[in-house]
């Protein structure tokens, strides 16, 4: 009886010794992996600090995520994520017999730099985000969740030097699939809100296809209650003059359809202040025709407001192709939303109402 079980049981303590060094050493084998492959991202290159691996529930988490621009001198990461989890859900992979996960992003971060050329901007322009997604997660998504997310639009080399910043950002973003409808669509959704410049709320949302590479999309976006001050370094820099008082709301409406895009861009103001004679001419540290300029922008804010409401606006229209050559549809998409936000701020005010 003692030679008869021997085997079972000696084989069975090989099984559980083998699963332990797997379990050892399956988060460094998983880690080397990723970074070899994220040191091959064209114009950028990523790295993870750890990985641990939970195999009895499909799960496996990422410690550390860093993506930096190769080229250049960009202070800050492009892409910074303490933690990265993702799981098995075991829900459709019962139902449905498919392998799909969902990945939840916990305090991500996103860096654009405005630094005056190609080499020392970063948009994400030189890599292709979906596979390197693909790389990280290398199985189906049909959920992707991001909490206290933080956005920012930096300028290091303008005067002054420029940051926007959006955080406490949670959304998510649902039916990442390649499966179409009856319809034969695939549409994905997305929606998100945070607080622009610590104080004014966001929200935005859009329906895309996730794997048409950004040809065919509607995208909205609101901030309201903008203190314009909060701005100041902004326009400042891009549009030479500043604010003294005032809030502000933005609207933006973009829509694409087999790669055009049409749409607009619509801040709206209220009770804003321009010009003010001991601030702006009596501050030693402005030049005298950058005086001249804010009263020239403060005179047209008064003249051509809405004087019922004490409100003006001004609308800049999206158009154009998100395709163009070497950049994907959707670095496409942010450019063309880089350069008319900027126009917005130099545009001639339409004496509008609320979008």
């Amino acid at each position: 009886m003692r030679r008869r079980y021997s085997w079972p049981l000696w084989a069975f303590a090989g099984i559980v010794v083998v699963v332990i060094a797997l379990n050892i050493a399956l988060p460094y084998l998983v880690r080397n992996y990723l970074n070899d492959k994220l040191a091959d991202m064209g114009d950028y290159r990523g790295q993870v600090d750890d990985v641990d691996i939970a195999l009895w529930r499909g799960a496996y988490r990422i410690n550390g995520l860093d993506i930096v621009k190769v080229s250049g001198k960009v202070p800050v990461p492009f892409v910074k994520i303490p933690v990265t989890e993702m799981a098995v859900s075991w829900r459709s992979l019962w139902d449905d017999h498919a392998v799909v996960a969902r990945v939840n992003f916990n305090r991500p971060e996103l860096n654009f730099v405005d630094g005056g050329d190609k080499a020392n901007s970063q948009t994400g322009q030189g890599t292709d985000w979906r596979d390197q997604l693909n790389k990280l997660v290398p199985i189906t998504l049909n959920e992707v969740r991001v909490f206290d997310g933080r956005i920012t639009f930096n300028n290091f080399n303008s005067s002054p030097k420029v940051k926007i910043e959006a955080d406490k950002v949670n959304g998510y973003l649902l039916n990442l699939t390649t499966v179409t409808d009856a319809k034969g669509k695939r549409e994905a959704q997305f929606a998100a809100k945070g607080m622009l410049m610590g104080k004014a709320p966001l929200e935005t949302a859009a329906d895309f296809d996730p794997f048409s590479n950004f040809e065919d999309f509607d995208f909205r976006f609101r901030a309201t209650g903008i203190e314009l001050k909060s701005l100041n370094d902004f326009a400042s820099a891009y549009g030479k003059f500043d604010f003294n008082a005032g809030t502000g709301d933005l609207v933006i409406q973009a829509k694409a359809s087999k790669g055009q895009l049409t749409g607009y861009i619509k801040p709206l103001l209220h009770n804003v202040e321009v010009f003010n004679w001991h601030q702006d001419v009596e501050n030693q540290n402005k030049g005298f025709f950058r005086s001249i300029w804010e009263a020239v922008v403060g005179g047209s804010q008064q003249v051509l407001k809405n004087q019922n409401k004490n409100q003006f606006a001004t609308r800049v229209d999206l158009s154009g192709s998100v395709h163009q050559q070497d950049i994907s549809a959707f670095q496409a998409f942010l450019q063309i939303l880089h350069n008319a936000f900027i126009q917005a701020f130099n545009a001639k005010y339409d004496n509008g109402k609320a979008p």
